[in-house]
């Protein structure tokens, strides 16, 4: 059973789907969490119907009433939000807030989990009993940024003059393009603005966390970029725990002597046109597939690609990356599954997100806890993919498997230079101590190189912890640092254990948990017809223009030159959402 199926049996809502559930009878001992899921940007209204009898997701006012609802369940004791992927703007963040407020006023305690916390997400949980994360996992609270593109002197470049009329002084709407920087009226105007909006997060912060303006501020230098550990020492998160303990937590800190759980939003199929049109056969194609596993089978576990967090997707180049969160809804599934008896993890990426890498990296623990967890290399476990091989109790590689590329890369990637080729002018207001520092014109001063380097080198001394705990006798000094090897002097760095391919670590298993008869089940499942509309149409135009791209790189340089360079974008792209990376920057083309 997968974390998410799990969490809906035992602790968590599927926030895409739902109507309010009815009100439990009067007289009955509070005993159960009420779970809510938030995902997206919650709209503000439904569609009627989805043409293929899909679900849809929650407005913003049905979560605010599957909380209110709470107060009238009698069997609820406490309450469970989970963000997931949660981008709730601020004044959405107020008016959930202001629902979690009443519920707490009515005697249920409220806990807000997230698997990362950024600036709305912590805001958002200030107003509950207690901040929960995953463990290892990204906080972000650097302040307000904003940037002012002026654009007069790129179109004068282009021949164009824009000609305009305003009617108010404190106006602005005509600047970006008639002016190259902000008069002083916009500027004022835009500056009491980003005061007020800062006033606001400030003080409910403070309220919320029990902190004064000095503890806030030492809280934002640290989590410009912070880990769960370095959240929870600046007083930004109450605890950090691994995801499948969550209900669990919840109901000891509640006073619960069962985890029993309920849903504070009931599943609920939208309207679709089964009877109006030939579309209502793809109802039943959006349904997820069942898998069933009928004797003894070893589960193999693909990571191919570069890692991400969140689910797996298609990434920018067409080519598919590996989620954290679908990898540990399949481990979940592996570890709740008997029939499975051992995993072979199946390696061919070259990294990616450090937080992923780690989270794969504690999923794999778990099931190692109880099952035999074994490692297969591909073409490449370099990085990224190194650090979750490491979670390995045994590793096979082929002879030309590349290993390794221990270490650290990451940064932002600064556009002063392009700004200025296009005569684009940006005026940058920044509101905290550290809120500029991803700012997208200039490139890091040496102080802020300093602290970049420091979180960095955090993340390479867990990753060298990682790799110590899981490759006993390893020398560091020889193998860290991001030397990538082969795999035979892998083995004779102990890196890895046995020359061999996917069949052998199969076969290798199965004598030592003495299986006469097994099968060989994949993980994670396909995925269903929904997922890959959902996919398909988020990215709108997108997969289109990636394969029009892919075609026309194949024929220029080549399918292995694509498939390097795919990947070396995908992960350069993911800069946007996090600056340190364990990610392999070689580009290795052998013919």
């Amino acid at each position: 059973m997968s974390i998410t199926k799990h969490l809906n049996r035992a602790a968590s809502v599927f926030a895409a789907i739902g109507v309010l559930a009815g009100v439990a009878g009067a007289g009955e001992t509070p005993s159960k969490i009420g779970n809510i899921e938030i995902r997206g940007t919650p709209p503000a209204r439904s569609n009627s119907m989805s043409l293929f009898g899909g679900k849809r997701g929650l407005t913003l006012r049905e979560i605010v009433d599957a909380i209110d609802s709470a107060a009238r369940k009698e069997e609820v004791a406490a309450v469970l939000i989970r963000l997931k992927d949660a981008q709730l703007t601020m004044s959405q963040t107020e008016e959930v807030g202001a629902a979690i407020k009443r519920i707490r006023g009515a005697g249920k305690r409220v806990t807000v989990f997230s698997e990362s916390y950024d600036a709305t997400d912590l805001l958002l949980g200030s107003y509950a009993d207690e901040i929960v994360i995953q463990s290892g996992g990204p906080v972000s609270l650097p302040g307000l940024h904003m940037e002012e593109m002026f654009l007069a002197d790129t179109l004068s470049w282009a021949g164009l003059k824009a000609d305009m009329v305003q009617v108010g002084e404190y106006k602005g709407a005509n600047e970006q393009m008639t002016r190259s920087a902000p008069s002083k009226a916009w500027s004022e105007n835009i500056d009491q603005l980003l005061d007020s909006l800062y006033g606001n997060q400030r003080a409910q912060l403070k309220a919320g966390r029990s902190m004064d303006d000095a503890k806030l501020d030492g809280a934002m230098k640290i989590a410009w970029m912070a880990d769960s550990k370095d959240a929870i020492d600046a007083g930004l998160i109450d605890f950090q725990l691994d995801l499948p303990d969550l209900v669990k937590h919840v109901a000891s800190k509640s006073g619960l002597s069962t985890e029993k759980t309920m849903n504070l939003v009931a599943q609920r199929d939208e309207l679709d046109l089964a009877t109006a049109n030939p579309f209502s056969v793809f109802s039943t194609m959006l349904k997820p597939p069942k898998r069933q596993i009928t004797q003894d089978s070893i589960a193999v576990l693909h990571i191919d690609g570069t890692i991400v967090d969140g689910d797996s997707k298609a990434g920018w180049s067409g080519e598919r990356s590996v989620g954290s969160r679908t990898i540990r809804n399949a481990l979940e599934d592996i570890l709740d599954e008997d029939l499975v008896k051992g995993l072979i993890v199946r390696i061919d990426s070259p990294g990616g997100s450090a937080v992923a890498s780690e989270v794969i990296w504690q999923g794999l623990k778990r099931v190692a806890a109880k099952k035999p967890v074994w490692v297969s290399v591909g073409g490449m476990a370099a990085s990224g993919g190194y650090y979750i091989a490491s979670a390995g109790q045994r590793t096979y590689v082929n002879p030309s498997s590349i290993v390794g590329s221990i270490g650290v890369v990451g940064g932002k990637i600064a556009m002063g230079g392009l700004y200025d080729h296009f005569k684009v002018h940006v005026t940058s207001r920044s509101r905290g101590p550290m809120a500029g520092m991803f700012n997208s014109v200039t490139p890091w001063n040496e102080d802020q190189l300093k602290l970049v380097r420091g979180k960095m080198t955090e993340t390479f001394d867990l990753f060298k912890k990682r790799v110590a705990e899981g490759r006993h006798g390893i020398d560091l000094s020889q193998t860290a640092g991001g030397w990538i090897f082969a795999g035979q002097k892998s083995i004779e760095l102990k890196m890895a254990d046995k020359v061999g391919g996917l069949r052998d670590a199969v076969e290798d298993l199965s004598k030592q948990l003495n299986l006469d008869t097994f099968d060989v089940v994949d993980y994670p499942p396909p995925p269903s017809f929904a997922d890959m509309l959902d996919n398909a149409f988020g990215m709108a135009s997108a997969p289109v223009a990636s394969a029009d791209i892919k075609a026309a790189a194949i024929a220029l340089f080549g399918e292995q030159a694509w498939t390097q360079f795919a990947h070396a974008i995908d992960g350069l792209l993911q800069l946007r959402q996090e600056s340190v990376l364990l990610l392999h920057p070689g580009v290795f083309i052998f013919r």
